[in-house]
């Protein structure tokens, strides 16, 4: 069979092959099987003159296996595969490709076929990876003619190339392959999750998915998102990250991680698990990723940064020699057009509280700055990068140098105090506690500006002791103890020590009559500020604040508030009526 191979003439040999391919289906084994022989033979002596041929000898090798029945016949004919593939792998990876979606069992086979020699595998891997890298994730359409939404719809290429991924990677013989290619793999498929988040079918495969009455032939449901979180699972498996595997499913990362609202939360989890069960691959993965930060889908930066901000908050990333490259990478998306990115930003330096708290002090200025630059974001309509710039500030503060802390207390202290009153009981908490932090630096040395500001907000803290949410009135709690020593009165100091602590009830009228003969006898140039403030809170939206302002200014010792309103005192804040609620 050999000499036949190599005397005849390419046309006769291209016809003689498909010829020997109808006797697969011979009902004698052992004829079916001889040509199983013959055709494996000419292949691999004269394979290569079959470029043009690939596409038709592919249809006649799937369509025999859905005639075949013999075992020994039909994984003959999947080593006729990988041995066309072996000298045609690009058109082989076209052909398969092209299959309809999804995959019948006989195409999946095929893919497993590619598994077998670890040299083979890794280049159908690469050329898996370049289809999805190269073309675009999904594409817009209008969701009906005369509608102005768009739904965004996965491109066929890069969803079969995923779907092949995973075929392959089932296979054990993968392994090597999958070790080889294992940052590539993670990054590629990472991404793929979050483009496909959100993500329909095209319609014609909506349809046929209705349509498809025979789970054998399509043994996965066809759903963009769970086939890349399916896939990222198989290529963890078989690269030898079965923990991270395990570790997701008992937090319910893979789910969250197919949706919008909890996408971020996922990729949290994931980074987490890695960081724990799967360091020593960080490094290369951190470097393929790195790239990733330019993304023109908007998504896949999110993801990215998601994933270096938890990073950050393990030491393991010290132990790879990673931070200055995480930091300095993170460091770089502060100015991104989207808030999302910049809030992950923040929250990734302030991790660093978590992860590397040592390595605070040395980058305190860059990282206070930052902080900074997110509690001046104009960009953010909903305020969420303030909101983590602010949380980020109380990790980070008591870490920091003392000096830089001070030399940004006042510009601080101004901006958060609009929060006080903020509708969002998280707003107001954060605010209120990074207030708290603040005061420590104070401690013994309260500047005269400080302690304007420590006025500025006292009836705001007062007050939302009455909050509604159990988190604003621990805030003010630890707020009002830090404030103690920086007003330099011993009463109130000991007052707010001994009634304010976490867990101990308290007897708001009492409380509120020791307080305000406290600020009478000590602070009597300030009682008309204080009860001017008060009067902003008398429509308060919460009632409980709006009964405990008009107790305030009535307690003993405070004379009566004057009858027209002060038109120029000052309020507890400056913010527009949509982000306060008094």
């Amino acid at each position: 069979m050999r000499i036949i191979g190599k005397r005849l003439p390419p046309d006769q040999f291209i016809s003689f092959l498909l010829t020997i391919f109808e006797g697969l289906k011979d009902s004698d084994a052992n004829c079916a099987r001889a040509a199983t022989v013959i055709i494996n033979c000419l292949l691999k002596e004269r394979g290569a003159v079959l470029l043009e041929k690939v596409p038709e000898i592919m249809g006649l090798i799937h369509g025999k296996l859905c005639e075949v029945k013999d075992e020994h016949v039909v994984k003959a004919i999947q080593q006729s595969v990988y041995l066309l593939a072996s000298q045609h792998k690009a058109a082989v990876v076209a052909s398969l490709l092209a299959s309809p979606l999804p995959f019948d069992s006989h195409t999946c086979s095929l893919w497993r076929a590619l598994a077998t020699e670890p040299t083979l595998t890794s280049q159908v891997l690469e050329l898996l990876l370049d289809k999805m890298n190269k073309d675009v994730p999904f594409t817009e359409n209008k969701s009906f003619l005369l509608s102005s939404s768009y739904d965004r719809v996965a491109t066929v290429i890069p969803l079969a190339a995923t779907c092949a991924l995973y075929e392959i990677m089932s296979a054990p013989e993968s392994g090597a392959a999958v070790l080889g290619l294992y940052p590539e793999l993670f990054v590629t498929l990472l991404l793929r999750v979050s483009c496909t988040v959100g993500v329909q079918l095209p319609r014609n495969l909506q349809a046929k998915e209705r349509k498809s009455t025979n789970p054998r032939l399509a043994p996965k449901i066809l759903e963009p998102c769970s086939c890349a979180v399916e896939t990222l699972q198989a290529m963890l498996s078989r690269g030898g990250s079965g923990e991270v595997i395990t570790c997701m499913g008992l937090e319910g990362g893979w789910e969250l991680m197919k949706t919008s609202e909890g996408h971020e939360e996922g990729v949290t989890l994931l980074a987490r698990a890695m960081a724990k069960h799967s360091g020593p691959k960080l490094p290369l993965i951190v470097k393929t990723l790195i790239p990733v930060l330019n993304s023109v889908y908007e998504i896949q930066r999110i993801t990215t940064i998601a994933y270096f901000a938890e990073l950050l908050s393990s030491n393991v990333v010290n132990d790879l020699i990673l931070l200055e490259s995480l930091l300095d990478n993170t460091m770089s998306r502060q100015k991104d057009v989207c808030p999302n990115v910049r809030r992950l930003v923040l929250r990734g330096l302030a991790n660093i509280a978590t992860g590397s708290p040592d390595k605070v002090r040395k980058h305190g200025p860059q990282l206070l700055t930052a902080m900074i630059n997110g509690l001046d974001d104009k960009d953010d309509p909903h305020n969420l990068v303030a909101l983590d710039a602010m949380l980020g500030l109380s990790r980070l503060l008591d870490l920091a140098e003392e000096w830089d802390v001070r030399s940004i207390l006042l510009h601080i202290t101004i901006r958060i105090r609009p929060f006080f009153d903020n509708e969002r009981d998280e707003f107001r908490s954060s605010s209120i506690n990074l207030f708290g932090h603040l005061n420590k630096f104070c401690h013994g040395n309260c500047e005269d500006v400080f302690f304007e500001q420590i006025i500025n907000g006292l009836v705001s803290l007062l007050l939302h002791l009455q909050d509604p949410k159990p988190s604003v009135v621990r805030a003010c709690k630890f707020a009002l103890r830090m404030c103690g020593p920086n007003m330099e009165c011993d009463e109130l100091t000991d007052l707010f020590e001994r009634q304010l602590h976490d867990g101990r009830g308290l007897h708001f009228g009492e409380f509120m009559n020791d307080t305000s003969k406290y600020l009478m006898q000590s602070f009597p140039d300030t009682l008309s500020r204080i009860i001017s403030t008060n009067l902003f809170y008398f429509k308060s939206c919460w009632e409980d604040i709006r009964a405990a302002a008009p107790m305030f200014i009535g307690e003993r010792g405070f004379p009566p508030p004057l009858p027209a309103a002060p038109a120029a005192a000052e309020g507890p804040s400056t913010h527009s009526e949509d982000q306060s609620c008094r």
